[in-house]
C-alpha cells in the first residue's frame, strides 16, 4: 500500500481475519517492504552495511552540491526543483542514460543526465539513498541478480496492492517481475 496508516489498517484486518496464520505475511507500504529487502541485500549493489535513507534535507543538501560541481547557479536551478525532476525521472524507470535522450530540450536540455549522475554519484560516495531509491534500487537489484527476484518470487505466492491504480512505473514494474512466473 501507499501510506504507513493504510498498511498498519491492513494488518489489523488481516489479523483480525487469519488469526496467527498472518505472521509471516509482508504487509507494509512499498517503500517500507522494498527497504527490507534492501537492507538485506544492497551489498550486491555496491552499497556498504547500514545505509543511510536521506530525508528532504539532505537530498537538497547533496543536491545543491552536484550543481555547484557541475557550475549550474542556485539562482537558474534550485535543488528543490532539480530534485523534483530527477525524483521524476526515477519514477518513470528512466535511467541516466535514457534521460538524455527525453530531456534534450528546454533550458538544460541534456544537462539533466549529468545533474542526475552528479546527485547519485554522490549519494552512493555517502552510501546513501533518497527515498525514490529504496524503490529504483531494488528494481535494479531483481534486474541485476535475477536469484534475488527468484528468492522473493518463491517467498510471496500471493500479491495484493491496495490502489493499484495510483501505481507509478516503478511500483508497475516491481510487482510484475515479483508476480512473473
Amino acid at each position: 500500500t501507499f501510506t504507513n496508516k493504510a498498511a498498519n489498517e491492513m494488518k489489523e484486518r488481516i489479523q483480525e481475519l487469519v488469526g496467527l496464520d498472518s505472521r509471516g505475511s509482508w504487509i507494509g507500504t512499498f517503500h517500507a517492504m522494498m527497504l527490507r529487502i534492501l537492507r538485506r541485500h544492497a551489498g550486491l549493489l555496491g552499497y556498504r552495511t547500514g545505509f543511510a535513507i536521506f530525508d528532504s534535507y539532505d537530498q537538497k543538501r547533496v543536491m545543491a552540491e552536484a550543481l555547484k560541481s557541475l557550475d549550474i547557479s542556485e539562482r537558474l536551478l534550485s535543488p528543490a526543483d532539480a530534485l523534483r525532476r530527477i525524483s521524476h525521472f526515477k519514477n518513470q524507470d528512466l535511467s541516466i542514460e535514457q534521460v538524455d535522450k527525453v530531456a534534450a530540450y528546454g533550458v538544460f536540455g541534456k544537462s539533466w543526465s549529468d545533474i542526475y549522475r552528479a546527485y547519485q554519484k554522490s549519494l552512493f560516495d555517502k552510501n546513501a539513498m533518497d527515498f525514490d531509491d529504496i524503490l529504483t534500487q531494488t528494481l535494479r537489484l531483481f534486474r541485476q541478480h535475477p536469484q534475488v527476484l527468484d528468492h522473493y518470487k518463491e517467498r510471496f505466492l500471493y500479491i495484493l496492492v491496495d490502489e493499484y491504480q495510483d501505481t507509478n512505473m516503478v511500483q508497475y514494474e516491481l510487482v510484475r517481475l515479483l508476480s512473473s512466473g
